[in-house]
């Protein structure tokens, strides 16, 4: 599967998050939710529906296909895995982390990611229990 545009990520990413609450997505709630006008949405709507990666037609509920859900899967799961990076091994607040990791999941590699998960890991279980050692 080719790679997809950053702003595409993000609306995968949104339609996923918008499914998993209600269902499916809506135009409107992907616009206000990612800031931008609904012709805007159409636009990524439209290229999506072509990649085969949701179920779109005008006026009707977002759905992902198979490849969508499996592509939101793999973007959701870095954001989240970047998140917890940031929070429990650099100490950044929640809130830029957040905001952080959404830039950083469309550039970080299979291979950093790996290895932040993994270091992600081992400072939450090894350093934490000699942490508690000490104390």
């Amino acid at each position: 599967m080719e790679k997809l545009s950053v702003s595409l990520e993000d609306y995968i990413e949104e339609i996923y998050n918008q499914v998993l609450k209600s269902g499916q997505a809506k135009v409107t709630a992907i616009a206000e939710a990612l800031n931008v006008k609904k012709a805007s949405v159409t636009g990524a709507l439209n290229t999506l529906s072509e990649k085969k990666l949701i179920n779109y037609a005008p006026y009707s509920p977002i759905t992902l296909t198979d490849d969508g859900e499996k592509i939101a899967k793999k973007i959701l799961t870095k954001h989240e895995n970047l998140s917890e990076f940031l929070i429990e091994v650099l100490g950044i607040e929640k809130q830029e982390a957040l905001e952080t990791a959404c830039k950083m999941e469309h550039i970080v590699s299979d291979k950093l990611f790996s290895n932040m998960v993994k270091l992600t890991a081992f400072v939450k279980t090894e350093l934490k229990d000699r942490i508690k050692t000490l104390y």
